[in-house]
């Protein structure tokens, strides 16, 4: 099942990659580049904050921080910056 879409990253290489390296949120997404797509992790964020409480001890889960998101990217032409209406 692909969690990210925009990336292509699966459950199952969400959890493996938790249970390998015991990683966080943010290591999750920077080793599967889940939530870095497009969209900016705005439809698979939840789920990669999710994953790795299962594999953190909980003293670990304490400083965890909440992954951050963007809105998404859009071409703008340098017209529309510079006010030049061709």
């Amino acid at each position: 099942m692909i969690i990210c879409r925009c990336e292509e990253v699966t459950y199952e290489e969400l959890i493996e990659t938790a249970e390998k390296h015991k990683c966080s949120a943010r290591e999750l997404k920077l080793r599967t580049r889940a939530g870095m797509g497009y969209c900016g992790g705005r439809t698979c964020r939840n789920m990669v904050e999710s994953i790795p409480r299962q594999y953190l001890p909980n003293k670990e889960q304490l400083g965890l921080v909440t992954l951050k998101y963007q809105p998404p990217i859009r071409p703008v032409h340098f017209g529309d910056l510079g006010g030049d209406e061709t």
